[in-house]
């Protein structure tokens, strides 16, 4: 009898796997989540969770942001997708393998307690990144510091308001929870994780700021107007910044960007060793003197370039020059243990102050000054012509020389009046370029025309300058005259060799 239960067990158990082997069927009792896989294949299993986890993707999620403020999403713009697949050949092979008695007991085990698998599910970091800062980081109260304005040779403090931002990093990790533990299927919402913007800048901490620590000042009296009106502008940007401890202060950042509606002009600057004319130009000098105010403070620089050609209104190596074109910019940080307050302005006499108010802690004894070393000089001695031969004969634009140089600028501390250090600031190079004329050759006259490039070819401006204003005299109409430049054209900075409608040198003037 006995054998004949054992052989009818053997002969069940035994159907039940070559059948399973066979078809790859699931056995009854297994489950992900509370579908059922019994009977299905393993391919089948994974095509009905697939299709599940595809029709997940298209549900609507809510994301609370900052006050209630919310917008919708679905799971697939966040990168859902579904990361632990293995389970279901895991399933396939529950009670598939081992001897008789173990692949009836698998069965026997599933009749009594069944196996449930969970889907785990992941989500793209960047992509949730990119929807958390570009749909939900509007809603952000950003933090506003407490600062500082000087009326009356006083100080006015201006509290400042805590906000409330969305944690990119914490919402993240926090939906990806909510979609493995939380989450029923269904629409759903989810509360991001906002936290406090802390504002900066005590009634105390702020009550520190009362000393000079730098100033300095230079002039633009040589500027026409438009430069002068970017002088004034780009000071009245920086005017009234309150820069707290350990914050980098960048002078692009704050006087940017350089348009008509930000209140600049058209005015010289330096390109690639030319004067030409751009928005903004003369922005360097108002750069140039918030430089030495700071180093007079003897906050720390973090970046700081020298103009391509010398410039008049500092020592050389004084210079700090900013340019959109190529990224220059000015930077400090405030390396001081209270905030910082930087008052600019011009005054009538188009003279450029800049004064750094802080917290003194140097010694009344110790003093600060700067010396420019040249260490060379390099002279232009060729000079260069170009023509025009759109411009009428007789026209000519010419532009002083710049002589080349290279300088250090040296800190020397003294105490009780005897010098106790002196080290290099920086090391700086100014190109050297020559003399250069613009001639216009368009005529009629074929003698003229001769005349103006043989002088041309003497490569001597002064002969040119001379033959020209001769020819311009009995000048003929030129074969084709140039039509009036329109509005947008007048607007427009003009080519780095455009010649101006005039016989005067133009001088190196105090620009980029």
């Amino acid at each position: 009898m006995l054998c004949i239960c054992l052989g009818f067990l053997f002969f069940s158990v035994t159907g039940i796997s070559v059948r399973a082997e066979e078809e790859n069927q699931i056995l009854p009792g297994i489950y992900v989540e509370d579908m059922s896989l019994e009977g299905k294949t393993a391919g089948e299993a994974r095509k009905m969770l697939e299709d599940y986890v595809a029709e997940l993707c298209n549900k609507e999620i809510t994301l609370v942001a900052v006050d209630g403020k919310s917008v919708v999403i679905s799971p697939m713009d966040i990168g859902f997708s579904w990361s632990n697949p293995e389970i279901v050949d895991e399933a396939a092979q529950i009670g598939q393998g081992g001897n008789v008695v173990q692949r009836y007991k698998a069965v026997k085990d599933l009749e009594y307690k069944n196996i449930v698998y969970e889907l785990e599910f992941d989500i793209d970091r960047e992509l949730t990144a990119g929807v958390l800062k570009e749909q939900c980081a509007v809603f952000n109260q950003e933090a506003m510091d407490a600062t500082l304005t000087r009326e009356n040779e006083e100080f006015i403090i201006h509290p400042g308001q805590s906000g409330l931002i969305v944690d990119e990093a914490a919402s993240a990790e926090h939906l990806q929870t909510f979609l493995n533990e939380a989450w029923n299927g269904e629409d759903a919402s989810v509360e991001l994780v906002v936290i406090v913007d802390e504002s900066r800048g005590s009634q105390e901490e702020l009550m520190k700021v009362k000393d000079v620590l730098g100033t300095f000042s230079t002039s633009f009296k040589t500027s026409g107007s438009s430069r002068s009106a970017n002088v004034r502008n780009g000071c009245s940007l920086i005017n009234g910044t309150t820069v707290y401890p350990g914050e980098e202060f960048s002078t692009y950042e704050t006087v940017s960007p350089f348009s008509t509606e930000n209140g600049y002009y058209m005015a010289g600057s330096y390109l690639n060793g030319q004067v030409v004319d751009s928005l903004g130009g003369g922005i360097c000098q108002v750069s140039t003197t918030l430089y030495n105010a700071v180093l007079l403070a003897e906050l720390e620089v973090t970046e700081r370039h020298n103009h391509s050609m010398i410039v008049t209104y500092v020592d050389p190596s004084a210079d700090a020059a900013i340019a959109e074109s190529s990224g220059k910019d000015f930077k400090f940080v405030n390396n001081t243990d209270a905030p910082i307050y930087i008052e600019g302005y011009t005054t009538d006499d188009k003279q450029i102050f800049f004064t750094i108010y802080g917290m003194e802690t140097r010694d009344s004894s110790r003093q600060v000054s700067y010396e420019s070393e040249v260490t060379s000089r390099t002279y232009p001695d060729t000079e260069v012509i170009y023509t025009d031969p759109a411009a009428p004969i007789g026209s000519i634009s010419v532009q002083s020389a710049h002589v080349g140089y290279k300088a250090n600028l040296w800190k020397v501390v003294t105490e009780n009046g005897q010098e106790i250090s002196r080290e290099m600031v920086n090391s700086s190079s100014y190109k050297m370029v020559p003399r250069y004329a613009t001639v216009g050759v368009a005529t009629a006259d074929p003698n003229a025309y001769n005349q103006i490039m043989e002088a041309v070819a003497t490569n001597n401006i002064d002969h040119v300058k001379g033959v020209a204003a001769a020819l311009a005299a009995t000048a003929a109409p030129p074969a084709e005259t140039p039509s009036a430049p329109t509005p947008e054209q007048q607007a427009a900075p003009p080519a780095a060799e455009q010649p101006a409608p005039s016989a005067e040198e133009q001088p190196a003037p105090v620009t980029e």
